[in-house]
């Protein structure tokens, strides 16, 4: 089976967040890191080359395929601030119809402008996330 390549790094999370090219996203990556680290109280760790993550959780699929990956995290991409809400979004339909602009992937929210974002709601959605992760999965 093979390993994820996505692993947490010992690289720092400051010097990533100052090579992020662009004022507004840079800005936008760290306020949304200071509110993920108070949520989960947990630092930031850079995994692999471009996420920052805060805390983990392990899990294992009745596949047998098992992992480690961070409880939230986020990634200034170029295209879209990218926030790794990792429980998905199923039963959270009510906190998105009041969270602003946004797209999904399966547990990814795409935010262009962090003001366009509802920052209350965001925090609730982070929390929930994180609080559903430390039930079903082991934490660090």
């Amino acid at each position: 089976m093979a390993e994820l390549k996505t692993r947490p790094t010992d690289a720092k999370v400051s010097e990533f967040l100052d090579s992020v090219a662009d004022d507004r996203r840079r800005a936008d990556a760290i306020q949304v890191a200071a509110l993920m680290e108070q949520i989960t109280r947990r630092p930031p760790r850079l995994w692999g080359s471009s996420i920052i993550g805060f805390g983990s959780y392990r899990y294992q699929y009745a596949s047998g395929r098992s992992g480690e990956w961070p409880l939230t995290g986020l990634s200034p991409r170029k295209q879209a601030l990218t926030l790794y809400i990792m429980s998905g979004f199923d039963g959270y339909e009510d906190l998105l119809a009041d969270l602003g602009r946004f797209r999904t992937g399966k547990s990814c929210l795409y935010v262009n402008r962090l003001e366009q974002i509802d920052e209350r709601i965001l925090a609730r959605l982070i929390r929930k996330s994180v609080a559903h992760l430390r039930r079903k999965w082991p934490t660090e």
